[in-house]
């Protein structure tokens, strides 16, 4: 199958695996996956037995369930027990914990809460639903803002008036500029999401190389495809020449996918935005420009909800310092014990994307 089985193939992975290991590296460095399906595929495929020990694959802030706050699921609860609402939401954010509970949690009993799969099915649900408020939770990266901006253009025109979007969206460089600033993460190179890539293409992370020089590779998602990311990143660092480079050429552009930055830029505006562990972030995030703010959630309702709190167990969660790639999963004390897949205190263990689960599950 063609961009599949090429990229899985074991001649292949053990050419790469062998150019990597003849690097002969003076010195051990730090590579941050920033995308949760560099880390899942990394597990799933066995890859760390290929690559030496010098080399520490770390994982990032890449999935966009993790990274949502403990605030913005208090508010997504919150505005579930509006009177006549239905909230919409992405499966993984039903078990992520608020202050006292999760969205699942509330399901059948005050508040009304389906799954979907995609923001465009939430203009159905609004039309089949004239009587009620349908509030969208959009959470995700440059990823998923394209399709959330569609959605509201066509809501717009379609003179739609009971749909509504909690916005929840991030942008992965600034996030990358956040680790970068702190004096506790401590990196040598990143390896880019693809998926973001695809829409913001590679040339914004030459601002990231130019500045803190540091090398990226904007990476696929196949085993073929990790290890030449791993493999281009050493050679940089080991050569003291970062730079930005493109192994997944085949879908991402350098400068992007121009129609969906111009939608994104059509209907949002960057904003200063809290992610789990990393604090606020400046600009790091995504909201609806005033002429859309009759779909803004935070705007049209008042709702208001507790003030939120760390309990016990997530005093001991160490979600935050899994995100920044300051220690691994199995570093927290509630990994494995207290916070497994099926009962989980982290969004790390929760979302299949999350580090925890990934350690959890292959590791």
């Amino acid at each position: 199958m063609k961009y599949v089985d090429e990229y899985r193939s074991k001649q292949a992975i053990n050419n790469i695996a062998e150019k990597i290991r003849s690097l002969s590296l003076d010195a051990p460095i730090r590579i941050m996956e920033v995308c949760g399906t560099h880390t899942h595929n990394f597990f799933r495929f066995g890859l760390r037995k290929f690559i030496p020990k010098e080399i520490n694959f770390i994982s990032g802030p890449g999935c966009p369930v993790c990274v949502s706050t403990q605030e913005y699921i208090d508010k997504a609860i919150s505005l579930s027990k509006e009177e006549d609402t239905i909230i919409l939401s992405f499966g993984d954010m039903l078990r992520v914990p608020g202050t006292y509970e999760t969205l699942e949690s509330g399901r059948g009993k005050d508040a009304s809460i389906k799954i979907v799969y995609s923001a465009w099915d939430s203009i159905k649900i609004a039309k089949d639903n004239p009587d009620k408020k349908i509030i969208f939770l959009g959470v995700g990266f440059e990823t998923t803002a394209p399709t959330i901006a569609l959605t509201i253009l066509a809501a717009k025109k379609q003179k739609i008036k009971n749909l509504f979007f909690f916005c929840g969206l991030k942008l992965i460089p600034p996030a990358m500029e956040a680790l970068l600033q702190d004096p506790l993460v401590k990196l040598d190179g990143f390896l880019c999401p693809g998926h973001v890539s695809a829409i913001i293409g590679a040339r914004p992370y030459e601002k990231i190389t130019r500045k803190y020089k540091i090398s990226c590779c904007v990476t696929g998602f196949e085993p073929v495809d990790i290890l030449e990311g791993i493999l281009i990143l050493a050679r940089r660092i080991k050569a003291n020449k970062p730079t930005v480079d493109n192994e997944y050429a085949r879908t991402v552009r350098m400068n992007g996918n121009l129609r969906a930055l111009n939608v994104l830029d059509k209907v949002f505006c960057s904003s200063d935005v809290a992610w789990r562990g990393l604090g606020v972030i400046p600009k790091s995030g995504l909201k609806l420009r005033s002429e859309y703010s009759s779909f803004d959630a935070e705007r049209v309702f008042t709702s208001t909800c507790h003030k939120s709190h760390v309990t016990s167990h997530q005093k001991n969660c160490k979600c935050g310092d899994v995100l920044k790639g300051i220690i691994q999963p199995p570093a927290c004390p509630l990994f494995g014990r207290a916070c497994q897949p099926q009962k989980p205190i982290g969004p790390c263990m929760i979302s299949q994307e999350g580090a925890c689960h990934a350690y959890y599950k292959f590791g």
